[in-house]
C-alpha cells in the first residue's frame, strides 16, 4: 500500500477546513450562495498558502449536486471526482510547462462547448504568469467575454509579471502567508490524529522553519517523522532542522552579559563540535535578544510562546534573569550587531571566525552616553582571559581618544572631576557655563536661545527665546540635564519657560551684534574713495546683501 505524504492526505476538502485566509473564504462563500459568482478568479500568494486547494474547493462548490453552494456536499459523483482528481469537467493546467500560443489556442478551442456532465467547466491555470506574451494575449478575448457554462480560476505566485489586461478581467484574491501559530495548531491537530509522539515546541520550531507556508511545514512534518521515526520533539525537530539548541544561545548571551571573553570563545569552541549553521546561531541569538528587548520596556506584556506553542517557553525565567542584568541599550546594540554579522557573514574567512567576530563586537563596544562623546567602558574581564582584557582596553582607549576629541572639537578643556559647585549661574555668566559644559549641536544652540533667570540648590530657571520653541524638545531637555550635572558634580533640575516678550538670549545678542557688524562694514564701504570714484565714473551701485565684515572685525 503506498503512503500518501501528510500535504495531499489532509488537504482541504471543504471551505470550512482551510487555515487562515478567512478573507477570501468569506468573499467566496457570499458569492456563492448569492449565486452572483464572477466568470474569472486570479489567486495570488506565496507557495503551500492554498491558492490550488481553494480553487478546486470552489469548482466543487459550483458543480456539487446540492449547489452551487459554499458548502459542497463531498458525497455526490462530482465531488468525488474532484477529490480524486479525475473529474472531467475540471481541466486544470500548469502553465509552466505550456507557455506557447499554440498551446493556448488547443486549449482555448474547447471553450465553446458544453461541459460533459457538470454544471460548469473550470479551468484551472496555475503558475499563469508563466504563460507568454502572445499566449495572454490570445487568453484575453475568451477571459473577458467566456460563455456563461465556463469559469475561469488562475493561480500565481508572481502576479506583477501577469499584463494589466488580464489583472483587469479578474477578481484578484491576494492569499497571505499564514502565521505560526496557526501553522503549530494545525499541526498539533494532525499529529494528535496520526497517534504521533510530539512536543508543541518541537511542531512549533518545524512551523516557524515553513516561513507562513502550511505545504511546506506539512512536508518537514514529513522529514521529520521519518528522522524521529515517529517522534516529532523539540530534540528531533532541532536536530533535523539544524536550529541551534536555545540554552546554548542563552548561556553565550550569559557569558555576554557577564563581559567574560574567555567563557565567550569557550562556548563557542564546544557549539563548534555539532558543525552549526552560524548564521542560524545568530538569528537565534537576535530572536533572544528580541524577546529581552520586550520584557525590559513591555515588562507587564505576557511573554507569547514561540511560533505559537500552547505551553509557556520553558526558558522564561532565565530570559527574566537576562533581562535584568543587560542594560536596555546594551540589548539594542547586541540586535543590531548580530544582524551586522549576519550580513558580514559571507564575507568572512571562515563562518566560525565570522561568528566569533560578532561576539567580539559585543563585547568591545558600549553605546554611547547621552549627551555626551564619551564611550561608557565595558565590563571588567576576569583577569585569565586575554580577550576580554583586549576588549576593556579597547574601550577604555576610545573613552579617552572621544573625550580628547570632544574638548579639541569644542576648545574647551575638559571639566574637572572635581566638579564647578561654586558657579554662579545668570544671564552674565551663561555663555561661558554653556562652553565649559561642552555643550555643542543643537544642545549648545538650545541653551544660547535661553536665559537664566534663577539658579540655587541645584534648580536651575530657564526663559526660552519665543523665536526658538519650536526647537524645543524632550530629547534636548533631558541632554542639557545630563551636561550640567557632569559638569557641576551635582543634580540639575530645570524648569523652562517660554515668553512672548524679547529676549536678550546670548544667541539674540550675538546676531544683533553680527548685524551692527555688517551695517558698520557696508558704511566703511560706501564712504571707501575708490567706491565712490567707480560709482561716479561708471554709475555703479553697491549690492548691500554682498557686504561682509572682514574677518579681522570678527571677535
Amino acid at each position: 500500500m503506498s503512503y500518501l505524504v501528510l500535504a495531499r492526505k489532509w488537504r482541504p476538502k471543504n471551505f470550512a477546513e482551510m487555515v487562515g485566509q478567512e478573507h477570501v473564504l468569506r468573499a467566496l462563500a457570499n458569492a456563492l450562495d448569492s449565486g452572483k459568482v464572477h466568470h474569472a478568479f486570479l489567486f495570488t500568494g506565496t507557495r503551500g498558502v492554498g491558492k490550488t486547494t481553494i480553487a478546486r474547493i470552489l469548482a466543487k462548490s459550483l458543480n456539487c449536486e446540492k449547489g452551487p453552494t459554499s458548502k459542497p456536499c463531498g458525497e455526490c459523483s462530482a465531488c468525488r471526482e474532484i477529490d480524486e482528481g479525475r473529474f472531467i469537467d475540471l481541466i486544470e493546467v500548469d502553465a509552466a510547462s505550456r507557455t506557447k500560443v499554440d498551446d493556448t489556442r488547443e486549449l482555448l478551442d474547447n471553450v465553446q462547448y458544453a461541459p460533459t456532465r457538470a454544471r460548469f467547466k473550470v479551468y484551472l491555470i496555475d503558475e499563469v504568469h508563466m504563460l507568454s506574451a502572445h499566449s495572454c494575449n490570445a487568453l484575453l478575448k475568451t477571459l473577458e467575454e467566456p460563455p456563461p457554462h465556463v469559469k475561469f480560476l488562475l493561480a500565481t505566485t508572481d502576479p506583477q509579471k501577469l499584463p494589466m489586461t488580464v489583472l483587469s478581467r479578474c477578481l484578484q484574491f491576494s492569499l497571505k502567508r499564514l502565521s505560526a501559530s496557526l501553522i503549530t495548531q494545525r499541526l498539533a491537530h494532525i499529529a494528535a490524529a496520526e497517534s504521533l509522539t510530539f512536543e508543541p515546541v518541537g511542531l512549533a520550531l518545524v512551523a516557524r522553519a515553513a516561513e507562513g507556508s502550511l505545504r511546506d511545514a506539512l512536508s518537514l512534518m514529513d522529514q521529520l517523522i521519518a528522522f524521529g521515526g515517529g517522534d516529532c520533539s523539540e530534540a528531533n525537530a532541532r536536530a533535523m532542522l539544524g536550529t541551534i539548541d536555545r540554552s546554548r544561545i542563552l548561556k553565550i548571551l550569559d557569558t555576554l552579559a557577564r563581559g567574560n571573553g574567555a567563557a565567550v570563545l569557550a562556548e563557542i569552541a564546544d557549539m563548534d563540535r555539532d558543525a552549526p549553521d552560524y548564521d542560524r546561531a545568530l538569528i537565534e541569538l537576535a530572536a533572544l535578544l528580541q524577546r529581552l528587548a520586550v520584557r525590559q520596556v513591555v515588562p507587564a506584556s505576557a511573554p507569547e510562546p514561540a511560533g505559537g506553542a500552547q505551553e509557556p517557553e520553558p526558558d522564561e525565567a532565565e530570559v527574566a534573569r537576562l533581562a535584568a542584568a543587560l542594560t536596555p541599550e546594551d540589548v539594542q546594540l547586541y540586535y543590531q550587531i548580530a544582524l551586522g554579522g549576519r550580513r558580514d557573514l559571507p564575507q568572512a574567512p571562515d563562518p566560525r571566525l565570522g561568528f566569533e567576530m560578532t561576539l567580539l563586537r559585543m563585547l568591545a563596544f558600549r553605546p554611547e552616553e547621552a549627551g555626551s562623546g564619551a564611550v561608557i567602558p565595558a565590563p571588567t574581564a576576569v583577569p585569565t582571559s586575554s580577550v576580554a582584557a583586549s576588549a576593556a582596553a579597547f574601550a577604555t582607549a576610545s573613552a579617552g581618544a572621544a573625550t580628547k576629541l570632544a574638548a579639541a572639537s569644542t576648545g574647551a578643556r575638559a571639566p574637572s572631576t572635581a566638579g564647578a559647585q561654586g558657579v554662579a549661574i545668570d544671564a552674565a555668566s551663561w555663555p561661558e557655563v554653556v562652553e565649559r559644559a561642552q555643550l555643542s549641536g543643537m544642545v549648545r544652540q538650545f541653551a544660547l536661545n535661553c536665559v537664566p533667570t534663577f539658579f540655587d540648590n541645584g534648580l536651575l530657571k530657564l526663559t526660552l527665546d519665543a523665536a526658538a520653541a519650536d526647537r524645543r524638545t524632550q530629547q534636548l531637555e533631558d541632554r542639557l540635564v545630563q551636561s550640567l550635572s557632569r559638569y557641576l558634580a551635582l543634580p540639575v533640575r530645570v524648569l523652562i519657560e517660554t515668553t512672548e516678550a524679547e529676549v536678550m538670549t546670548p544667541a539674540r545678542q550675538r546676531a544683533q551684534g553680527e548685524q551692527q557688524r555688517v551695517q558698520a562694514a557696508a558704511e566703511a564701504f560706501d564712504k571707501d574713495p575708490a567706491v565712490r570714484a567707480l560709482r561716479e565714473r561708471f554709475g555703479a551701485s553697491v549690492d548691500g546683501n554682498s557686504v561682509k565684515p572682514s574677518s579681522g572685525e570678527r571677535t
